[in-house]
């Protein structure tokens, strides 16, 4: 961690926020929004996979929602246990074109047996109070700003957060694995 802190560029605000969340065991806290500007595409280049992981990951915090969705494309698809909690937090979050891209990408989430449902539903599990505010901040952002785009139970969303209550009885029950 201590080569992503030396190669992030300054921040022009101080980290606004933070959520905590427990991962594997472990207390969690990630800042939730970050002010630093972007790395440029061939700094990536000239790191492990795990500290690339580690920055797309940060990025997904980022102020600006294009950049957030970016970087979320390019983890969405892993399954390591400390980026679900950065997936999921976007789920909650008001920038449609995000939840969609999520909703997109991660249908193996809806699939029994498949990794990506088995490391969602263990996080949900360890997260119960994570995902209730996440749910209740999808009802928000639904009430405010799509009631009158989405049916509630069609909004990409609480779809989500469906699939996600989903995973989380299925590893309760033994059988997301």
């Amino acid at each position: 961690m201590w080569v992503i802190a030396q190669i992030l560029p300054p921040a022009h605000l101080e980290p606004a926020g933070s959520f905590a969340v427990r991962v594997e065991g472990e207390d969690l806290t990630i800042p939730y929004r970050l002010y630093n500007a972007e790395l440029a595409e061939d700094v990536f280049g000239r790191l492990s996979a795990r500290q690339t992981k580690i920055l797309h990951c940060l990025y997904t915090r980022h102020h600006d929602g294009r950049v957030r969705q970016h970087h979320l494309n390019r983890i969405i698809e892993a399954t390591d246990p400390w980026i679900v909690p950065y997936v999921v937090q976007l789920v909650g979050e008001y920038v449609l074109d995000i939840v969609i891209s999520i909703q997109q990408r991660l249908t193996a989430l809806d699939e029994p047996g498949t990794p990506h449902r088995l490391a969602y539903g263990r996080f949900c599990v360890a997260n119960t109070e994570f995902l209730h505010l996440t749910s209740q901040r999808v009802s928000s952002y639904w009430d405010c700003y799509y009631r009158d785009r989405y049916l509630r139970r069609d909004y990409p969303g609480r779809l989500l957060i469906d699939s996600l209550q989903d995973a989380a009885a299925a590893y309760r029950s033994g059988s997301a694995m």
